[in-house]
Formats: structure tokens, sequence, C-alpha cells
């Protein structure tokens, strides 16, 4: 799996195709996509744009995408990896993840897709709708996938160490990769160890912290790490952005990244990593920024925007 990866969420379907056809002329070959995000048919559209180019064959790209919350019971997580892999114009994943611990009441193909959170939007009241299934039966169909040849590895999305451990007790296929919420605000040290312990791959999210999140109102700019002063003197001091900086950590202490722009200046920026190294008394200096800030809560937002209190991480 690529250290430096393109995620997709919030990219504007109207520039998404052109957006991956950048990153790819750019030098990015991982992409982080998710039936949530809304635009994956967008995506298949520039990755076949990029195959049919003849730079870049199947097998030099790294493909995630993510099983929704409402298809985590048995019989439905194939239907969507199916749906997933048409809309992407795939024949497999690289990487399919379970995206939350959260298991949603089924919303039928054909009612609505991607089904986004609320189960009836209609409603005089819309809200979450719950259908409680073990992580365990979820688990066992995406094992399916890998034996099928619809997916070359599996993991998940958002757990923590219990979760992880339950999982580990019984999976057959054990987790690949952890994709977790991780920057200098919210380190996840003792995870990132466990994970390590336990050989699974780890990808930060949100690698740059609060960025993603001043236009969804769920981060204050005076919350970005990139406004830190020890994180400006880093960067002075190697001739890089502050940007540049953070995402550098990201990778050098061991995760993958997967940070998410539209800009061309910006994605050159931000796979540019690799001509220089952090020293350790640098690395120490942003890993003390440390918060335990974290911006995507399903215990916060899922009860501000589908009032729903839903904690997970609790």
């Amino acid at each position: 799996m690529p250290s430096v990866g393109l995620g997709l969420w919030k990219i504007d379907k109207s520039l998404t195709a052109d957006v991956v056809i950048n990153a790819a002329e750019i030098g990015y070959r991982h992409f982080d996509c998710a039936c949530d995000y809304g635009n994956e048919v967008e995506v298949g559209n520039g990755l076949q744009r990029v195959l049919q180019a003849g730079a870049v064959c199947r097998d030099d790209l790294w493909i995630t995408s993510k099983l929704w919350n409402t298809y985590h019971r048995a019989e439905h997580v194939r239907p969507a990896t199916e749906q997933t892999l048409r809309d992407l114009q795939l024949d497999y994943l690289d990487l399919y993840l379970i995206h939350f611990p959260i298991s949603l009441r089924f919303v039928p193909f054909e009612d609505r897709y991607p089904p986004e959170w609320f189960f009836d939007p209609s409603a005089e009241s819309p809200r979450l709708e719950l259908d409680p299934v073990p992580i365990q039966d979820t688990w066992r169909a995406m094992e399916g996938l890998v034996r099928d040849g619809l997916v070359k590895n599996i993991g998940v999305c958002n757990f923590g160490t219990s979760l992880l451990r339950d999982l580990l007790s019984y999976a057959e296929i054990r987790p690949a990769v952890l994709q977790v919420e991780s920057h200098p605000y919210l380190t996840q040290d003792k995870l990132l160890r466990f994970c390590r312990e336990e050989n699974i791959a780890v990808t930060a999210f949100s690698p740059l912290g609060a960025q993603s999140y001043f236009s969804l109102n769920m981060a204050q700019e005076s919350e970005s790490v990139l406004e830190q002063e020890a994180i400006k003197e880093i960067a002075a001091h190697h001739g890089r952005t502050p940007a540049q900086v953070v995402l550098r950590w990201g990778v050098q202490r061991g995760t993958a990244i997967v940070p998410k722009s539209s800009r061309p200046e910006r994605l050159r920026e931000n796979i540019a990593l690799f001509d220089f190294e952090l020293g350790n008394d640098e690395m120490t200096a942003i890993s003390a920024l440390n918060r335990n800030r974290r911006f995507n809560d399903p215990g916060d937002f899922c009860e501000a925007a589908f009032n729903t209190f839903m904690p997970i991480y609790e």
C-alpha cells in the first residue's frame, strides 16, 4: 500500500474524474474511496481514463473502498461490494474496509444509493435507525469477498483496541489495515503501537487535522495545527510548507496518509515528502502537540446532524 494516497472524501463530483487523472499524472497510485463519499462513479471514470492512457496499469494502483453502515448484514455485503466495483469500473479492490462499527437498517439499492445516514430522510423527525449486527457476521462475509477474488485485503475503520482484539479472536483472515483519524492533535500512540504488534497497517485519515472540518463547522480555524509555531519553525528549517511537515510526520511515524485536495499544486505538495527527513527532536516536538482532539466523532456529529446520539469511542 503506497504510503501517500489521495483521499476522495468531499471532492465535488463535477471535479472528481479530473482530480483522479491529475493525481495519477503527478504520481499518486493510492486512491481512498467509499460508497458514502457519493463520487465512486466519477472516480471510476477517472481511473478508466488513466488506465486507457496506458501510462499506468491496474497492478500499479491501490484502490480502497469501504462498506457502508447499512450493508452490515451478511447478505448485503457482497451486493454492496459489487455495486462499488461497478461504479469504479474495476474487477477487484485492493482493500475493502468496514467504514464504521455502526450497523444501520438496510436501505434497498433501488430506493437510494448511496443511502447516507438517515433511514427515511423525508420523515417528520428523521433519525438513524439501528439494525444491530454482530461484527463477526459482517467479517465472515468480508472474508468471503477475499476468497471469491473480489477483494485482495480487508480491514476496518474507526475501531479501537477492544474491537480489534475481539475481531482478531475469530478472524480467519486477519484485518490487514486499520484506518483512523490521526494527526498531531490526535496521535493515537497506544492504538498505533497495538497495530504494530499485531502486524496491522494503519492509514491516517484527516492527516492535517482540522483543515477538512472548517467547512462542516466541526472545527474552528484557530484549531489548525498548521498555525502552530513549532510546525512553522520546522517548516522554515527544512524549506517546506507546514502541511508538508505534518504529512511527513505522519509518514515517518509509520502510517499511510490520505490527504484530500482537488488543486494540482496541493496534490504535488502533498506527495513531495520523500526528499527530506525530520529529526528525532522534531518528531517529538510535533507529537507533543497532541490534545486527543478528535474532529470526526459520531458521538458528536450524529446528534448534531442526524438527531441521534451515537458514541463509538467511549
